[in-house]
């Protein structure tokens, strides 16, 4: 039998730390806690901004992007940059 090796990977959207087979390295693959997709990434790899790549994320834009043209919003008060 066979024994499968993982990884650690957390996710972007929940930031539960998930176990991720080795054979799925690039793929998207789906967390089981929250249903977010993600690219499956080495964690000993160069650091990625996959919270960039969040639907959460780019809802959140969307909906600045809305408040700030009907003047809710003022320009230039922005959050901070998530990836330096």
């Amino acid at each position: 039998m066979a024994t499968a090796t993982y990884f650690v990977q957390q996710c972007p959207t929940c930031g539960r730390k998930l176990q991720v087979r080795l054979e799925y390295l690039g793929r998207r693959v789906v967390c089981q806690h929250c249903s977010a997709e993600l690219v499956a990434r080495d964690p000993a790899s160069a650091p990625s901004c996959d919270v960039l790549e969040s639907p959460l994320l780019a809802r959140a834009d969307e909906l600045l992007a809305a408040a700030e043209r009907s003047g809710i919003l003022q320009r230039g008060l922005q959050g901070p940059t998530v990836c330096p």
